[in-house]
């Protein structure tokens, strides 16, 4: 660590320029290295570890690798830029990032959305990329000759075990991957009777002394970091596929600020990423290499239907984020009992289960809390923006609300029937809907033809 202490640290905010200095691979620790700055501070250094991975011995694979953690570099950046929103960029070498101005703009001005609502500050006026002219090794995609096999993100919740569930019943040869080293996450792959790859991320020390000394701090859009720490990995360990679990619900806008530019807390999960993403592997890394989310058909509620099945896992998972930061969890059990992911597990999960069940699950009742109304207003819609929150479309929880009301085991809740007069005036999905697949999907055929969805829909996105 730099001895630069927080005394002597800098304030970002006062930055004119922030710097992509460097990027380096160890083959020999697996270990990448990242490095930004501002102005003339402290070199800002993050380590990616990949655990016992070998170095390609194919020259095609090296060089996509190359590229793949150049793109990595740029695209987790958006960690130490927040800090300081400097409102000049410099590439220090220069054929980085040239050609991925566009897709660069698009995430850290989108992925920071909702840090720039939160934070009252417009980030689209400052994040100037450099245009350069790119050179021809830095835009030649390269082919790979890789076995079908699947990289499979896993974060402890109902969503990757369910994705998981789907590739595994499909035939796909599967490793489940982090990011950290999560033992919630460890319990459920060792649910599923399977091996984890757990890959290790040390972000820089000196961001947390720049927090101290007044940085700008707030959303951050992880998955768009973790995607391209697992293009880099597919790419070492030789996987074609990388897979998330991100469902259509992704795609709906968090709230539509004053000036009626949508604010998704959820960006780097939506279809909108997906598709960049895909485009910029394709054209920079390797045609070879398919990105995608399992998922994307599904809504939240046709997920939590599939995973009320899974019996195995209702002991091991949690969807409460307060167990997943890359310190470690920041609570005692599974769950908080007291966040919109909580409640939105319990509404989606009674829709499916009996209260005896999901109090087995949670280890409480929120439906029944009347203190937690005014939370599950928020997830309806009901007067009150949706939360910041990886939850599902206001649709979707109002339709569940509903449904509960009709339920003899639910009815009688007291939020459940706090909420019902509301659900008279506004509009309400049909259930039967939410719960069919239906979005389009960048899913390969040869994957899609063997899921059990298959023949339920068959879009292309």
């Amino acid at each position: 660590m730099s001895e630069v202490t927080s005394q002597e640290m800098p304030d970002p905010r006062q930055s004119r320029c922030f710097s992509f200095t460097h990027c380096s691979y160890d083959p020999g620790d697996g270990t990448a290295r990242l490095a930004w700055r501002f102005d003339e501070g402290p070199e800002l250094v993050e380590q990616i570890k990949f655990p016992h991975a070998p170095w390609p011995p194919e020259a095609s694979r090296q060089a996509a690798f190359r590229n793949a953690l150049e793109i990595l570099h740029l695209v987790a950046g958006v960690s130490y830029y927040k800090a300081g929103l400097s409102p000049e960029i410099r590439i220090d070498q220069q054929g980085e990032a040239a050609g991925l101005e566009a897709f660069l703009t698009e995430l850290y001005v989108n992925g920071l959305g909702e840090f720039a609502y939160v934070n009252h500050v417009d980030v689209s006026a400052r994040v100037q990329f450099p245009v350069v002219q790119p050179p021809v090794d830095k835009t030649a995609a390269r082919d790979l000759v890789l076995p079908e096999r699947a990289l499979v993100a896993i974060g402890g919740g109902k969503d990757s075990l369910v994705g998981l569930e789907m590739l595994h019943a499909a035939g796909v040869e599967v490793l489940p991957v982090s990011i950290g080293s999560s033992m919630l996450i460890a319990d459920t792959v060792r649910a599923a009777g399977l091996p984890l790859l757990q890959i290790g991320r040390r972000l820089a020390p000196e961001l947390a002394l720049m927090n101290q000394a007044g940085a700008w701090n707030g959303h951050v859009p992880v998955t768009a970091i973790n995607s391209a720490i697992l293009l880099c990995a597919s790419i070492l360990y030789g996987f074609p596929y990388i897979v998330f679990s991100n469902e259509r619900s992704a795609d709906e806008a968090t709230l539509i600020d004053s000036d009626g530019t949508a604010v998704n807390h959820q960006y780097s999960k939506s279809s909108q990423f997906e598709a960049a993403f895909r485009e910029v592997i394709a054209a920079r890394v390797s045609p070879d290499i398919e990105y995608f989310s399992i998922l994307r058909p599904l809504s939240e509620l046709g997920i939590l239907q599939r995973f009320s099945a899974m019996k195995e896992f209702h002991g091991v998972f949690s969807s409460c984020n307060r167990n997943f930061h890359l310190d470690g969890p920041r609570l005692e059990g599974r769950w908080c009992l007291d966040c919109p992911k909580c409640r939105f597990a319990a509404l989606g999960l009674a829709l499916f289960m009996t209260p005896d069940e999901v109090r087995a699950i949670q280890g409480g009742d929120l439906l029944d809390d009347p203190e937690q109304e005014e939370g599950f207003r928020a997830l309806c819609g009901l007067g009150r923006d949706k939360p910041f929150e990886c939850v599902g479309e206001a649709g979707e929880s109002r339709v569940a609300m509903a449904a509960l009301g009709s339920n003899a085991g639910w009815s009688g809740h007291a939020v459940v029937r706090a909420l019902q007069p509301d659900l008279l005036r506004v509009e309400v999905p049909t259930l039967d809907d939410l719960l069919s697949p239906a979005a389009d999907h960048f899913i390969p055929p040869s994957v899609f033809a063997r899921l059990s969805l298959a023949g339920e829909h068959d879009g292309d996105a």
